[in-house]
């Protein structure tokens, strides 16, 4: 959703209508993918609106999971030191400090410059959105469905998966046939115009920060459905 808190809004309240159409379902697991900031300008938005129950009032609940994408990982690196942090603040973090606050006094292109700002978004940072970026998980499994941020090594088991292949992986998995056996993977990270069903993977990125269209994936026993905040 990269900072469109606008989008996550307008979704999250066509979500509840789907689920006020279908009380009958007892088991409910709202999954997101991750890449919550950068790029749009709204990236502390976000977190705010998912700390909160992104449902209120709809029973039964949801189970809510956040996954952890590389854009979150990178801001994680950038604090804790293990980045100088300038590719993260050339590719969206840029809007990420913004939409914390953090004043910028030109662009950050050397590791100096960086290293300043980084004192700056420590400072600006809340405990809880901290806490919430540090908890979220690499990949979680429903029945048959696999949900990743980026997608899977082709031939390693889920358990053997290296973090930064679920998080930053392209053409090995996009090119794959079947990079899980016996599972349909559920994905992000690579924007298509509209969503993909390839059968063996499920991509739901359609580069809300740009098109406006935040998508979904509903999947009730064995149909999958999309819905979008373009949906008419």
């Amino acid at each position: 959703m990269h900072g469109r808190a606008d989008l996550l809004e307008v979704l999250l309240g066509r979500i509840a209508a789907e689920a006020a159409r279908h009380p009958e379902d007892t088991a409910r697991s709202l999954i997101f993918l991750g890449d919550y900031i950068d790029r749009g300008a709204s990236s502390r938005g976000v977190v705010e609106r998912l700390l909160k129950d992104p449902l209120p009032g709809i029973a039964p609940a949801f189970e809510t999971v956040r996954l952890l994408g590389n854009h979150e990982e990178a801001l994680l690196d950038f604090l804790d030191e293990r980045s100088d942090g300038l590719d993260w603040l050339s590719y969206g973090g840029l809007e990420t400090l913004m939409s914390y606050g953090v004043p910028l006094k030109g662009y950050p292109d050397t590791p100096q410059r960086a290293a300043e700002l980084r004192g700056a978004l420590a400072g600006a940072v809340p405990p809880a959105h901290l806490a919430f970026y540090r908890a979220c998980t690499l990949h979680h499994t429903v029945g048959d469905y696999v949900f990743v941020h980026a997608g899977v090594r082709p031939g390693v088991s889920l358990e053997k998966q290296h973090p930064a292949d679920l998080m930053w992986i392209r053409d090995e998995f996009l090119r794959a046939r079947q990079a899980l056996p016996g599972k349909v993977v559920v994905h992000g990270h690579t924007i298509c115009d509209l969503p993909q069903d390839l059968g063996h993977r499920i991509n739901v990125d359609t580069g809300a920060f740009v098109s406006g269209r935040l998508t979904c994936l509903v999947l009730r026993g064995t149909r999958r459905q999309f819905m979008s905040t373009l949906d008419v």
